[in-house]
């Protein structure tokens, strides 16, 4: 036979003594612990993880890592339940009694500045509750021109928003394109008659499709994983005084764009000035 399978004489005589042995100290361990991680597993209604089961281990006065554990767990095909991330609606679709186009068709730079703005509206987490950042900021210059850090998701966080671009900006030239989603607040009467009195033309995407309005999720995409991810809130007004400070201290005054020759939003929009002048 071990010429047959090519295997070596002393290592057949070696693997016979260790199955009449039995299980080796380390095996018999590991089968003991496995019984009680499935033991604790189906306790907790196959919900805990490698964390929690540990515990329950530890709380037993067993000894063990939580490396081992996961080792485990994994090797028995045991897995836990993780909890998931609940995130706030910022989208909540609303009927326009004006019906709006999509006048970006994602063409977000529009090749000239106040040509195309663009917005949207995030969840901010806090130890008070949720705040929310809504922006305005221009697809071709990338600088955000207007912010606001309310508790609450009414209208009137996107008009002061846009109300302070506008002012920021000063007389606008010609017909500005204001792009936005389908939320209730982009949808709503009230900024209707403030894009109308303002002289914009608003502009939205289709409903639940993201890359319509992929300028504003780029935003915020670099504000989350930049700066809010990386801090801990614990009050409104915290969040407010840092994305403020994080807004125009770095993102249009320093951080530099790769899509527009890696100057700041604030530098680029001097060099076009003095390039038009």
């Amino acid at each position: 036979m071990c010429l047959l399978l090519r295997v070596d004489r002393r290592r057949f005589y070696e693997w016979r003594a260790r199955v009449a042995a039995g299980p080796s100290p380390r095996q018999q361990r590991a089968e003991e612990l496995t019984a009680q991680i499935v033991e604790f597993h189906a306790a907790s209604d196959g919900t805990y993880g490698a964390p929690r089961i540990h515990a329950d281990l530890q709380n037993a006065g067993v000894t063990v890592s939580r490396k081992t554990v996961a080792k485990l767990m994994r090797a028995e095909g045991i897995t836990g339940i993780s909890p998931a991330t609940w995130h706030p609606p910022t989208t909540v679709p609303g009927a326009d009694p004006f019906p709006v186009p999509d006048l970006i068709e994602r063409e977000f730079d529009q090749g000239g500045r106040d040509i195309a703005w663009f917005s949207d509206v995030t969840y901010l987490r806090t130890g008070e509750g949720w705040a929310y950042l809504c922006v305005v900021h221009d697809g071709h210059t990338r600088r955000v021109l207007g912010r606001t850090v309310p508790d609450s998701m009414h209208t009137d966080l996107v008009e002061q928003a846009l109300r302070q671009a506008v002012a920021l900006r000063g007389e606008l030239p010609g017909k500005l394109i204001f792009h936005a989603d389908r939320g209730t607040q982009y949808t709503s009467g009230q900024f209707a008659d403030a894009a109308r009195e303002l002289g914009l033309l608003r502009s939205m995407g289709r409903t639940g499709v993201c890359w319509d309005n992929a300028a504003a999720e780029s935003f915020w995409s670099v504000f989350k994983n930049e700066y809010y991810h990386r801090h801990v809130f614990a009050t409104i007004d915290d969040a407010r005084r840092g994305a403020y400070a994080w807004i125009d201290g770095w993102y249009n005054a320093r951080r530099r764009h790769s899509a527009i020759g890696y100057l700041s939003p604030l530098e680029y929009g001097r060099r076009q000035l003095t390039l038009a002048a």
